[in-house]
C-alpha cells in the first residue's frame, strides 16, 4: 500500500497536507469573519486560503489537486503564514513543494537491517540503561536487556514484528505502560508523517502506515491530521508505569548513528543512587539474557 495514495487515487504529499492543515483552521483563528450558515465540511474554505494567500481560486485548487506542482518559494512562505504554521510545519511544507516538483522516482529498496558488532557492543556497555537501536520507521533491531524489559510485552512478538509504533498503538500492555500514551502516539504519529513527506513510497514505510491504518482507529485519526514536528530540542523526562517496578521517569537521549540508513541509537537514564536507576538494575536482572556479543576481530596490519 503506497502511503500517498491513502484516500485518492490520485495528488501529492504537498496538496494532502494543504488541505489538512486548511479543514483544522478555522475563519477566526485567521482573523476572518465567520459568515452566516453552517458550513458543509470544517475549516476554511479554498477561497479563503488563495484570498489570504494572495493566490488565485484556480491555482489554489490546483496545488490541492496535485495539477500544480511547482509553487514559487513566495507562494509558499504566503501558504505558511495564510494557514499559520509553525517552524516544523513551514520547513515541512518547504520540503513537499521541492520533492512535488521532481518527477517520482521508482520506489527504493528497504534500507539494511543490520546493526553492526560494534554496536551490539555500545548497547551492553550502556546497561543497565535501557538502550536499543531502531529503524527510520521504528523498527527495533537491537537491544540490550533492560530495553526489551523496560517495553513490558513487546518480547511476546517475535524480533521481526517488534517496532515502537506498532507496539504504542497495537499491543495491550502500552497504553497503561505511557503515563503521557496519548502524547506518545501524536509524536509517533507526526514523526511517520514527516517520513511520508520525503519518502512515501518507501517500502518500509508503506507497509507499517497500511498496517496500522488498517489495524488503529486512534492512528488513522492521527494520520488524517497531518501533523509533523522534527524531535524536539529539550527532552523531557519520560514516566513509565511499570508492572514489574511501578512508576519511574526516565531522561531519554537520542542520536543518529553514522553511516547507517537512518538508524537511531536510544537511551534511558537515571542518576546512580536514585530509586529510578535501582528500577533500571532490577529490569536488566529481570530480562532474558542476550547473547553474547563477542568483540570484531581485530585487523591484522
Amino acid at each position: 500500500m503506497a502511503v500517498q495514495r491513502h484516500h485518492d487515487g490520485n495528488g501529492t504529499e504537498l496538496g494532502r497536507f494543504l488541505r489538512a492543515r486548511r479543514t483544522q483552521l478555522t475563519p477566526a483563528e485567521v482573523g476572518l469573519p465567520a459568515g452566516t450558515g453552517v458550513r458543509r465540511t470544517p475549516g476554511l474554505r479554498r477561497e479563503e486560503v488563495a484570498a489570504l494567500a494572495g493566490v488565485s481560486i484556480d491555482y489554489y485548487t490546483r496545488l490541492e489537486r496535485g495539477k500544480e506542482t511547482r509553487p514559487s518559494l513566495a507562494v509558499v512562505d504566503a501558504l505558511s503564514r495564510a494557514l499559520t504554521l509553525d517552524q516544523d510545519e513551514t520547513e515541512h511544507l518547504h520540503t513537499l513543494a521541492i520533492h512535488a516538483a521532481r518527477h517520482a522516482p521508482e520506489p527504493p529498496a528497504a534500507p539494511s537491517r543490520t546493526v553492526t558488532p560494534q554496536v551490539r557492543l555500545l548497547l551492553e556497555s550502556l546497561r543497565p540503561s535501557p538502550a536499543y537501536v531502531t529503524s527510520r520507521t521504528l523498527d527495533l533491531l537491537a537491544h540490550n536487556s533492560g530495553a526489551l524489559a523496560l517495553y513490558v510485552g513487546i518480547e511476546d512478538w517475535p524480533a521481526k514484528q517488534r517496532n515502537l509504533a506498532r507496539f504504542l498503538f497495537l499491543h495491550p500492555a502500552a497504553r497503561d505502560l505511557y503515563a503521557d500514551w496519548d502524547n506518545q502516539i501524536a509524536g509517533c504519529v507526526a514523526r511517520l508523517r514527516a517520513l511520508a513527506g520525503t519518502d512515501p513510497d518507501a517500502p518500509d514505510l508503506a507497509n507499517l502506515v497500511g498496517e496500522l491504518l488498517l489495524k488503529s482507529p486512534d492512528f488513522a485519526k492521527l494520520w488524517d491530521r497531518y501533523e509533523v514536528t522534527r524531535r524536539p530540542h529539550a527532552q523531557k523526562p519520560k514516566t513509565f508505569r511499570h508492572p514489574l517496578v511501578g512508576e519511574i521517569s526516565l531522561t531519554f537521549q537520542g542520536m543518529q548513528l553514522e553511516g547507517t540508513p537512518g538508524h537511531r541509537l536510544g537511551v534511558y537514564v537515571a542518576a546512580p543512587g536514585t530509586p529510578e536507576h535501582d528500577a533500571l538494575v532490577l529490569l536488566d536482572m529481570a530480562a532474558p539474557r542476550q547473547t553474547t556479543v563477542r568483540p570484531p576481530a581485530r585487523e591484522e596490519l
